[in-house]
């Protein structure tokens, strides 16, 4: 089935590869939504500019959105509504929001406002009929879903779940912390990975009534020490990357949502020497548009690491590491056509652009980057 311009962006930019992915749209014109920490260093929330995809030129960032700590974003698969977590506390967690979208003048209006049922929400993302959005509670260690209305807005939460670690008698639990959601292309499977318990946990979805429960396997269990933060999964539900925060790796699991069957394929370091920096920790994970290449953000070594990914045998090959005036790397992403990266450099108030070589994956900075105060995720979507 293909995918119309606008879907594809926006699916490109909050989900991942498939070895069937159409080809890469040309170049054209962004919106670009940056995402934010607010507070002490004057940042007022959601940040937009655009992106010239033929020069690589963004424009200087403006409010879109007034809001505290939206650290992450996700936009509707049909582009038309924009969504954040606020990553902060409180009895209720943190915030939940919808805007209306208007992909003509890249405004955003009528905000619908929940709140996560957890501390710290630092992820949300939705289905690919755009019926329910996953919140991860970091803070709070849970999951959260939500129904959506006709429109995309937000309407009520449907589902929560309290992370526990099954341990047996006289051992010391650990502590949960989710990371990240994502649903399955079917839309009956939810992935959540929960750093502290080394595990991504797998839910089924109830579509009538919003509800989670565990699936059978509950689980894949990741090496002990992993801490998997972000997981992204291909539309063709044969491959999931997984990087690992704490020991600063990239996993692959092989799958099969229908016969149930999830299997740790591969582990490989995302730093030089394989060992993790002291300090580091990994971020984010992208997928080139051209499927060949998956990219990892590396804080602390402070540079973005290059895998070759062979698609037929399922195997990744380290190609090495992107690095420039890069500070704390946080989210980053992949224009839709391929040609260019922005890393949100979350300690030195920058988005940088990076011009890519397709043939290597390999990437350099360019004089293209912009000011915007401790950015931390960024979005693409297609200008109509």
């Amino acid at each position: 089935m293909s995918l119309s311009r606008r879907s594809f962006v926006a699916a490109s930019a909050a989900v991942v590869f498939s070895p069937l992915l159409p080809a890469a749209e040309a170049p054209g014109t962004y919106w670009v939504y940056i995402g934010t920490y607010t507070g002490k260093d004057g940042s007022k929330g959601i940040y937009r500019s655009s992106l010239d995809a033929r020069t690589g030129k963004l424009t200087a960032p403006e409010v879109a959105a007034e809001v505290v700590s939206p650290s992450f974003l996700s936009i509707a698969p049909n582009g038309k509504t924009l969504y954040a977590v606020g990553e902060m506390d409180g009895k209720k967690g943190g915030g939940v929001y919808s805007w209306t979208l208007d992909p003509a003048t890249g405004k955003l209006s009528a905000e619908i406002a929940s709140t996560s049922g957890g501390g710290g929400p630092c992820h949300i993302s939705t289905d690919a009929k755009n019926e329910f959005a996953i919140v991860a509670n970091y803070g709070g260690g849970s999951t959260a879903v939500f129904k959506l209305k006709e429109n995309g807005s937000l309407a009520s939460q449907s589902c929560f779940v309290q992370h526990k670690d099954e341990v047996a008698a006289g051992t010391k639990p650990r502590a949960p912390h989710a990371h990240c959601g994502f649903f399955d292309g079917t839309g009956m499977i939810a992935f959540v990975a929960d750093l502290g318990l080394d595990q991504v946990l797998l839910y089924k979805l109830d579509r009538e009534t919003g509800k989670i429960t565990p699936n059978t396997p509950a689980s894949v269990v990741m090496p002990n020490g992993t801490g998997p933060r972000h997981i992204h999964i291909a539309p063709d539900q044969t491959v999931a990357f997984v990087c690992g925060e704490i020991n600063m790796t990239i996993n692959l699991i092989a799958m099969d949502v229908k016969a149930n069957t999830f299997e740790l394929k591969q582990s490989l370091s995302t730093t030089p020497d394989g060992k993790p920096t002291k300090g580091g920790s990994t971020a984010e994970i992208r997928i080139h548009p051209n499927g060949k290449f998956v990219y990892v953000s590396n804080r602390g070594h402070n540079s973005i690491a290059v895998f070759e990914y062979d698609a037929t045998e399922m195997k990744l090959k380290a190609a090495g590491h992107i690095t420039g005036e890069i500070s704390t790397p946080r989210n980053f992403n992949i224009t839709p056509c391929g040609k260019w990266m922005l890393v949100c450099s979350q300690d030195s108030a920058r988005v940088a652009v990076f011009a890519i070589d397709e043939k290597s994956g390999m990437a350099k900075e360019t004089a293209n980057s912009i000011t915007v105060d401790r950015p931390v995720c960024v979005k693409f979507l297609a200008k109509e």
